[in-house]
């Protein structure tokens, strides 16, 4: 059996999140450059946990979480 990888669920969920905001700013007319990098920003965080989780070596894990991190913080 396959155990929960915190991370993974809850950059997905943020994304998911994310998106949803996103959608809601567009519908609403109210969507600025700055929610289109919120968008970029916030779903690249999942994405690069994912390709971390994957890393062929330690170096690249550590690169893939390092900008997952950066992305993070852009988001915020």
């Amino acid at each position: 059996m396959k155990t929960e990888n915190l991370i993974q669920t809850k950059t997905f969920a943020f994304a998911i999140r994310i998106v949803n905001t996103s959608k809601f700013l567009k519908n609403e007319k109210h969507e600025f450059t700055l929610s289109q990098q919120m968008l970029r920003s916030g779903t690249f965080i999942g994405a690069n946990v994912e390709e971390g989780i994957g890393a062929q070596s330690k170096a690249d894990f550590i690169s893939k979480f390092s900008i997952a991190y950066k992305e993070a913080r852009e988001t915020s």
